[in-house]
């Protein structure tokens, strides 16, 4: 289990990286604002359950690697740190001015479920974000770090499956508000750029 002050720190870290303008979320957006907001829930659900996939990957991936080699889990660590300072460094440069308005074909619910779903869990870059990310919450003290990682992608998923269910169904909304203010998604990017370059620094320094 995590610890109080664990899980809210994850928690936090997680719903404002959730939360920035990104593929995800403004897909969901987008198929919320032109096919409806029960297609957007479907799809948003699908991508959140991907999340799964990643979670499992970074248990088995952290895992293998520490049994393996200590030089391969600094090398990982190193990597990952870079990876997101490089997300970080992207999001503090951008613009803002999320696109919403997508071309989205006319499919069903359940597939733009299983289309949300597949194309997160095969997303090679969501693989590289979760083995840099969940491990920098791991408090060794707790026990076994899988079982904590276990949990962390579990909170991660059950977050991300509420903020996208709910960018779905209130779509037509915040699509209007964020192209009335893209100073909103402006300052969200730098609020994720922030903590992604804080965590990846984190990651390379850390023993």
């Amino acid at each position: 289990m995590l610890s109080p002050e664990q899980f809210l720190g994850f928690l936090t870290a997680a719903i404002l990286i959730t939360l920035s303008p990104g593929p995800d979320n403004m897909m969901v957006l987008g198929v919320g604002i032109a096919k409806g907001r029960v297609r957007g829930i479907a799809f948003g659900l699908g991508c959140a359950l991907g999340c799964l996939n990643h979670t499992l990957l970074a248990v088995i991936g952290v895992s293998a690697l520490v049994a393996a080699s200590p030089t391969a889990f600094t090398a990982l660590k190193i990597v990952g740190g870079l990876y997101l300072v490089w997300m970080g460094v992207q999001a503090l440069r951008s613009h803002g001015g999320a696109r919403t308005a997508l071309d989205v074909p006319d499919e069903p619910a359940r597939r733009l479920f299983f289309k949300g779903l597949l194309a997160n869990a095969i997303n090679p870059k969501v693989v590289l974000f979760f083995l840099s990310f969940l491990p920098q919450f791991v408090v060794p003290a707790r026990g076994d770090a899988n079982w904590q990682i276990a949990w962390l992608g579990g909170v991660f998923t059950l977050q991300a499956a509420l903020l996208f269910g709910l960018l779905g169904y209130f779509s037509g909304a915040v699509g209007q508000w964020l192209n009335r203010t893209p100073r909103a998604g402006l300052w969200l990017d730098r609020i994720a750029g922030a903590i992604f370059v804080g965590l990846g620094l984190r990651l390379m320094v850390a023993r």
